[in-house]
C-alpha cells in the first residue's frame, strides 16, 4: 500500500499537488474533527445504545509538553469510537472535507495505526526565544499510535508527498530519534535571506514512544524529546498540571489544560486582577447531552459565593415555566468577594482593561437597567438578598425588550431594602402608590404625566415601571402589572415543573450554589439582541447551538483553592 502510495504521487501532475502541505492543514483535520465531533455529533448519544469507552484519564503525551507550556487539548478516545453514534456517512464525509487539502486519506493512511488519544499542545510562544523577529508560536501534535511501523509509514508517505512537490526535506537524529522536517534555510530559528523575518510555519516529525508527533519546526520536536528524557521539564512534572489531573472527571473523552498566565502572555493579554493560576475542562457525555466540567485553581483564599444548595431553589416556584434566562442561589450579598465574582473580574479586567467595562458590554441589559434606574446593583439590592433568589427574563410578543421577574425570599432585610428601592425611584422622578390586582395589594412605581388637549379636556397618562407584592415567603418584583399578574393566577407551570428544566438540573452535581438556566431553543432572538456576546459564541460553536434545547450552569466548588463548576447543555 506504501509503494503503491509513493507511485501514484510521483505519476500525479505538478498542478494538482499542493505546494505546501503545512502542519496547520492537519492541525484544521484533525484536531478540529475532534472539537467539531465532541459538539456535531454528541446530541446522538440519547438515541444510541453504543457506550464510549475511555481507556485512559489523562493524556500520556503530556510528557512530550513543557510545563510551560500555554496550552494543551486531548481526546482521549478513538475518533472512530465518535462514528459510532454519528449519522450514518456523515463523520466519514468530515474527515474526508477536513484532510482534503493534505493530500492525505484517513481511512488508508491514518486509520490503521490511530491509537486512542490525540493531543494538541502550544508549546511555546516563541519558538526562538527572539522577539526581535516577531513571535512565533510553537505547536505539537502527538497522535498515539497502536502500530508504530504503520505510523513510520504515514510519515514517510507524508514527507515524500512534500518532496515530489518541490519541497526540499531535511533528515538527522537527534538524541537517537529520527526527525524529518522541511529544510528551509535557518540561523538560530531565523531565515538567513530575510534575516528579519518571522519562523516560516513548516512541517517537521517523528515517531517516539508509541506517538506519531507533528509541529511546525524541528525545534519544537527536539524539544519535545528532551522533555521526555528529562522528566522534571515536562508537564507531568508540574505541581499545577497534577493538581488539575484529580480533578478530570469520570469517562471524560477530552479535556484541555490551560496556564492561564501564559495564555495571556501568547494573547498578549495583561492579567489584571489575577487570582487563578490555572484551569482544566472535561468533556463528558450523557444520555441527555454534554456536560462540560471546568476546575480554576488558585493559591489565594477564596470563598463560595452561595451556600450550598442541595435542592432546588423554592423561588423558583414563581418563575414561569417559558422563561427565556433564569438565575437563581441564595445570599447575594456576599456575591462581591466571592470566587466567581473574582473570576468575573479576571476575565473581564484581561480582556476589555476593567472589570465594569467588561460588565457593561457583555451585560448589557443589567448595565441598561443600572442607569435607567440610577441602580448600582451590588450597593443598592444585593446588600439585602440574604435568602433565597430568582431572576427571570421571559419573552414578550409585543416589544424586543423582555419582562423581568425578581424574588427575593422575606428576611430582616427585606423591608430595609424595599424602602431603600421607594427612595431611589421617588428620587428619578416616580411616584410610589398602592393598588389591588386580583384582590392582591400591589405597590407601584409610576409616572403620571397631564397632556392638555383643549380648554375642556386634560389626559392623564400612568405609566408604570416596576411593581411588586408579597406572596408566601416571597416578595415578589416585576417590571410590569401583566407579568405579576401571570404569577399570581397560578395558571402557568412554574420552571421547577418543566421537564427540560429537571433534566438538565438533574445533571448537575448536587450541593451546587445555585443556577444559570438558558431556553435557547425558544428564546434565542430575544437573547441575542440583550446579550451580542451570544452572536458570536453561536458562530464558534455552530455545530453544538444547531441542537441545543437548552444550557445550565452551575458552580459546585467544594475543596480549597478551586473554583468548580459545569456547563450542561441539552440537546435534542
Amino acid at each position: 500500500m506504501f509503494a503503491e502510495k509513493l507511485e501514484n504521487i510521483k505519476n500525479v501532475n505538478s498542478q494538482h499537488l499542493t505546494k505546501n502541505i503545512k502542519l496547520g492543514f492537519l492541525i484544521a483535520g484533525i484536531i478540529t474533527l475532534v472539537l467539531v465531533c465532541l459538539a456535531k455529533f454528541s446530541w446522538f448519544a440519547e438515541k444510541s445504545p453504543v457506550s464510549l469507552v475511555v481507556h485512559n484519564s489523562q493524556p500520556a503525551a503530556a510528557i512530550f509538553v513543557s510545563k510551560s507550556s500555554p496550552a494543551m487539548v486531548s481526546l482521549l478516545i478513538n475518533p472512530d469510537g465518535l462514528q459510532k453514534i454519528a449519522p450514518k456517512g456523515e463523520f466519514s464525509q468530515l474527515k474526508n472535507r477536513l484532510l482534503a487539502k493534505s493530500n492525505i486519506d484517513y481511512q488508508d493512511d491514518i486509520k490503521p495505526w490511530l491509537g486512542d488519544e490525540i493531543t494538541l499542545a502550544v508549546t511555546t510562544i516563541d519558538i526562538d526565544r527572539d522577539p526581535e523577529n516577531g513571535l512565533q508560536t510553537g505547536y505539537l501534535m502527538a497522535l498515539a499510535t497502536a502500530k508504530p511501523e504503520k505510523s513510520r509509514e504515514f510519515l514517510e508517505l507524508l514527507f515524500s508527498q512534500r518532496a515530489f512537490s518541490g519541497t526540499n526535506l531535511g533528515i538527522e537524529r537527534y538524541k537517537g530519534v529520527k526527525v524529518i522536517y522541511d529544510n528551509t534555510e535557518y540561523s538560530s530559528g531565523v531565515n538567513i535571506q530575510n534575516p528579519k523575518s518571522k519562523i516560516q510555519n513548516d512541517l517537521a516529525g517523528a515517531v517516539v514512544n508509541n506517538f506519531v508527533l507533528l509541529a511546525n519546526h524541528p525545534q519544537v520536536i527536539k524539544e519535545a524529546i528532551n522533555n521526555l528524557q528529562a522528566p522534571d521539564l515536562n508537564l507531568i512534572s508540574s505541581l499545577e498540571y497534577q493538581k488539575a489531573t484529580q480533578q478530570i472527571s469520570k469517562n471524560a473523552v477530552a479535556i484541555t489544560f490551560l496556564n492561564l498566565p501564559e495564555v495571556g502572555k501568547w494573547q498578549g493579554l495583561e492579567l489584571a486582577e489575577s487570582i487563578y493560576n490555572s484551569q482544566i475542562l472535561s468533556f463528558v457525555f450523557n444520555s441527555q447531552g454534554l456536560l462540560t466540567e471546568s476546575t480554576f485553581f488558585t493559591n489565594s483564599q477564596i470563598l463560595p459565593s452561595y451556600l450550598p444548595l442541595s435542592q432546588p431553589v423554592g423561588a423558583l416556584q414563581y418563575i414561569p415555566k417559558s422563561t427565556a434566562l433564569a438565575i437563581a442561589g441564595t445570599n447575594l450579598s456576599k456575591l462581591d468577594n466571592s470566587d466567581v465574582a473574582k473570576l468575573w473580574k479576571q476575565v473581564t479586567a484581561s480582556i476589555y482593561g476593567s472589570s465594569q467595562d467588561g460588565t457593561a458590554r457583555l451585560l448589557q441589559p443589567l448595565a441598561t437597567i443600572q442607569d435607567h434606574w440610577n441602580l448600582n446593583f451590588s450597593a443598592d439590592i444585593f446588600n439585602w438578598v440574604t435568602g433565597e433568589y430568582a431572576l427571570a427574563l421571559l419573552p414578550n410578543a409585543e416589544n424586543t425588550t423582555p419582562n423581568w421577574l425578581f424574588v427575593s425570599e422575606k428576611t430582616p432585610e427585606l423591608a430595609a431594602g424595599i424602602t431603600h428601592l421607594n427612595n431611589i425611584a421617588s428620587r428619578s422622578g416616580f411616584n410610589v402608590s398602592s393598588l389591588t390586582l386580583d384582590q392582591q395589594k400591589i405597590s407601584a412605581w409610576t409616572k403620571i404625566t397631564a397632556t392638555s388637549k383643549n380648554n375642556t379636556s386634560i389626559d392623564v397618562d400612568t405609566k408604570v415601571k416596576g411593581v411588586h407584592t408579597t406572596l408566601d415567603n416571597y416578595e415578589i418584583f416585576s417590571s410590569d402589572l401583566r407579568t405579576l399578574k401571570t404569577v399570581l393566577s397560578q395558571k402557568q407551570k412554574s420552571l421547577l415543573e418543566n421537564p427540560q428544566f429537571q433534566n438538565s438540573i438533574a445533571t448537575i452535581p448536587q450541593p451546587n450554589q445555585g443556577y444559570i438556566y438558558l431556553d435557547w431553543e425558544n428564546s434565542q432572538d430575544i437573547l441575542k439582541r440583550q446579550l451580542p456576546l451570544l452572536k458570536l459564541v453561536e458562530v464558534l460553536g455552530k455545530p453544538l447551538f444547531d441542537n441545543l434545547k437548552s444550557l445550565t450552569v452551575s458552580s459546585y466548588s467544594s475543596e480549597p483553592g478551586t473554583l468548580k463548576g459545569g456547563v450542561f447543555w441539552q440537546l435534542h
